[in-house]
């Protein structure tokens, strides 16, 4: 049996549904004891806030144009410029295999003079 219902109710009744979510688990999150409970109510603010996003979307669709901008977000790409990182420990005048050489001498250095009675390269 359909019962025939206006796009002005369905959306009340959505936000009447985002809202008791979030009142359910803003209740359940303070009255928890344990973190068990907590995160049950921490998932009804997150279903609670899914359906608010439901509700929200045709509007922020239709003000943001999200037709364009979405398939833009997609298509980022992190392209990373050779040599403009030169962290700690590394020459920048070393490539990373040099620099890693040079670490691992320098640490072996380290090490040969914090040897109980070795004496080390005499470097320093």
């Amino acid at each position: 049996m359909d019962i025939p219902i206006s796009s002005r109710d369905f959306r009340c009744l959505q936000l009447a549904c985002v809202a008791l979510g979030l009142v359910a688990g803003s209740i359940i999150i303070g009255v928890s004891i344990s973190k068990a409970a907590a995160a049950v109510g921490g998932i009804f603010i997150g279903a609670a806030g899914l359906g608010l996003l439901i509700l929200a979307y045709p509007f922020l669709k239709s003000r943001f144009n999200l037709d364009h901008i979405l398939p833009m977000i997609g298509s980022l790409r992190i392209h990373p410029q050779p040599g403009a990182d030169h962290g700690e420990g590394r020459s920048s005048t070393n490539g990373n295999k040099e620099g890693a050489r040079s670490s691992l001498s320098t640490v072996s250095r380290t090490l040969e003079k914090l040897k109980p009675g070795g004496r080390g390269t005499g470097e320093g």
